[in-house]
């Protein structure tokens, strides 16, 4: 039944975003404000009147666009690092680790928060500071395995029979590498999206009037004692994408586990 679960919440946001994105998300209904679940506005409306549904739509989409997003920069910068620092060791070891113990030891969110308060709010602007923070965890992971993996005996020979380093890493480093690196970009688009809720949440994140699930829970909550629903609803579906993506990692890491298969 766990296995099953990422699928039926998968399907659940699949229907809400093919069905909101046939609705204007910003469409202004003065006679509408605050509506609450009716058979026209399955989900309600908002504080100006504007179906919930294809704002939630579009606020999930954002969502996960800025967690793909932030997944690619972090892991390209994090798995370049991790591999440079693994393969080389020494002093270049030592360097590229210290400097990522500095970012280590710096709250990611509040270096996130600071950046994009500085930069300006924008889509753009949240990924490159999720991104500049999410890279640690692959670097750290990618250095272990490379550490690991090259001192065995198929390494070792590719080296000893004088092939070129960038098609070793290529051929037989990356790949022998990539189930723990799975696993961990599953949990980094979780993080981001949370990330991206917390800083639209506090207003330094997406703005109106594009919708996301942060900014609608905060928007939500000034009129949360007369339409609860502005809050529940993309609380629920927050709390639903978050459970997706960690039942899936959690799934993955058992089936790409070698000590359990």
């Amino acid at each position: 039944m766990i296995k099953k679960s990422p699928l039926f919440i998968l399907i659940l946001l699949s229907l809400i975003i093919i069905i909101g994105l046939f609705k204007n998300a910003n469409f202004i209904q003065i006679e509408n404000i605050l509506s609450s679940p009716t058979f026209n506005y399955i989900l309600g409306t908002d504080e100006l009147g504007r179906d919930i549904l294809p704002r939630l739509a579009k606020g999930i989409l954002v969502s996960v666009y800025v967690g793909i997003s932030v997944l690619v920069l972090s892991s390209i910068i994090g798995i370049t690092v991790g591999m440079i620092s693994g393969w080389y060791g020494g002093i270049i070891d030592t360097i590229l680790m210290r400097i990522t113990d500095i970012f280590l030891s710096f709250p990611g969110i509040l270096i996130a928060i600071c950046f994009a308060a500085l930069a300006g709010p924008s889509v753009n602007n949240v990924i490159l500071a999720l991104g500049l923070m999410g890279w640690v965890s692959f670097a750290r992971l990618t250095r272990i395995q490379v550490l690991a993996i090259k001192k065995e005996e198929f390494i070792q020979a590719a080296i000893l029979s004088g092939v070129k380093k960038s098609q070793i890493w290529i051929k037989y480093v990356f790949p022998n590498i990539t189930a723990p690196l799975i696993v961990e970009a599953v949990f980094v688009v979780a993080g981001s999206i949370i990330a991206e809720a917390g800083l639209s949440f506090l207003g330094i994140g997406i703005q109106a009037p594009d919708p996301s699930l942060g900014s609608m829970l905060r928007e939500g909550t000034r009129y949360m004692l007369v339409a609860p629903h502005l809050v529940f609803v993309p609380g629920i579906t927050l709390m639903l994408l978050i459970l997706m993506l960690s039942l899936v990692g959690d799934i993955l890491r058992d089936k790409l586990d070698v000590r359990r298969t």
